[in-house]
C-alpha cells in the first residue's frame, strides 16, 4: 500500500460521502438510492486487497457516521467488514473477468443491508421485513448494480493494477 494510493482513496471516499449525504440520498427510487460509497469501497478493495479495503471501509464509514449524525461506528463496522471480505474476494478471482465487480457489489449490498438491520434491531429499533426487502433493498441493489461498472472503471483508472502477491487457494483432495 503506497501513501499516494491511501491519499487518493481517502479523498475519493471523502468526496463520495459528502456527495452521497448532500445529493444522492435525496434521489430516492421507492425508498432506495445508490450507495456510491459502498460501491467505491468494494471497487477499491477488489483492486487493492483486504487490508486496504478494510482501511478504506473504516474511513468511509466513519465519515458517513459523523456527517449524517448516525450511531457512531455502525457504518464503520459494516464497511470495514465489507472492504475486508471484498478484498479477499478480489484476491481469489481473476482481474480479467467482468463479473467480479457485479458479484461483489450485489453481495456487499445485501450483506450491508442485512447487517445494518440486525445491528439496528440489537440497538432497539426495528424495521418490518417487507419494507426492508421490497422498498429499500431491491431498489438499492438495482441502483448499486447500475453504478458499479462506471465507479469500478474510475477506481481502476485511479488505482492501476500493481504487481502484488495474490492469495493462493489450494485444493484439498
Amino acid at each position: 500500500m503506497s501513501g499516494i494510493d491511501a491519499l487518493k482513496a481517502g479523498v475519493l471516499l471523502l468526496v463520495a460521502a459528502v456527495v452521497q449525504i448532500s445529493l444522492i440520498s435525496y434521489l430516492r427510487v421507492a425508498d432506495g438510492y445508490p450507495d456510491v460509497v459502498l460501491v467505491l469501497v468494494v471497487s477499491i478493495a477488489l483492486l487493492r486487497g483486504p487490508l486496504f479495503g478494510a482501511c478504506a471501509g473504516f474511513w468511509a464509514g466513519l465519515v458517513l457516521d459523523v456527517a449524517s449524525f448516525q450511531t457512531l461506528g455502525l457504518t464503520s463496522l459494516l464497511l470495514t467488514l465489507t472492504g475486508y471480505w471484498c478484498g479477499r474476494f478480489g484476491d481469489a478471482t481473476t482481474r480479467s473477468s467482468a463479473h467480479p465487480p457485479l458479484i461483489a457489489v450485489a453481495l456487499a449490498t445485501i450483506a450491508v443491508a442485512l447487517g445494518s438491520s440486525l445491528l439496528h434491531f440489537m440497538l432497539g429499533s426495528s424495521v418490518p421485513a417487507s419494507e426492508l426487502f421490497g422498498r429499500v433493498l431491491l431498489p438499492t441493489l438495482a441502483l448499486n448494480l447500475l453504478v458499479a461498472y462506471p465507479l469500478y472503471r474510475l477506481c481502476r483508472r485511479l488505482f492501476p493494477p500493481t504487481q502484488r502477491a495474490r492469495g493462493e487457494v489450494s485444493v484439498a483432495v
